[in-house]
């Protein structure tokens, strides 16, 4: 079975997150989306209310599952048995981190990382953007999956 984790922070999880999942379950049998515990990020929406947004999108697809992690990306991988980092790539600023870190999850656990770029009409979104809006009140509703509702 090809596993592939699927991690971040996803505050909140918006289209473009659910759009890499979607075409990345074209590629991998089961995708383990890793809700990663970062105390460096002042986060808007809890943890457990992440998890519950992105259980409830894709409650009808059997082959996501959703999981809180507080360890190295690489050690959550191994903890579910999967062997690739699956991320998504809005734009070529976005390059350079990912891949720095894909070649030292690879030199360090062997865990080779797939990127798919995100869909050019979703290239703008990121958790960022989404949360400035919230904060300022604005409707946020066309950057977030399908019946989601914060």
């Amino acid at each position: 079975m090809k596993r592939a984790i699927f991690p971040g922070t996803f505050d909140p999880f918006t289209i473009g997150h659910y759009s890499i999942v979607k075409r990345g379950l074209k590629l991998f049998d089961e995708i383990v989306i890793g809700i990663g515990v970062n105390q460096a990020k002042k986060t808007l929406f809890s943890i457990e209310k992440r998890q519950d947004i992105i259980s409830q999108t894709f409650k009808d697809e059997p082959r996501v599952k959703v999981s809180i992690y507080d360890s190295l990306t690489v050690d959550f991988a191994r903890s579910v048995d999967a062997g690739f980092i699956l991320r998504g790539l809005r734009s070529v600023s976005d390059f350079e981190y990912e891949h720095n870190i894909a070649d030292a999850n690879r030199k360090i656990s062997g865990i080779e990382t797939v990127i798919l770029f995100t869909d050019y009409e979703y290239s703008y979104i990121s958790s960022t953007v989404v949360r400035d809006l919230i904060v300022y009140g604005k409707d946020i509703s066309i950057f977030l999956p399908p019946n989601v509702k914060l």
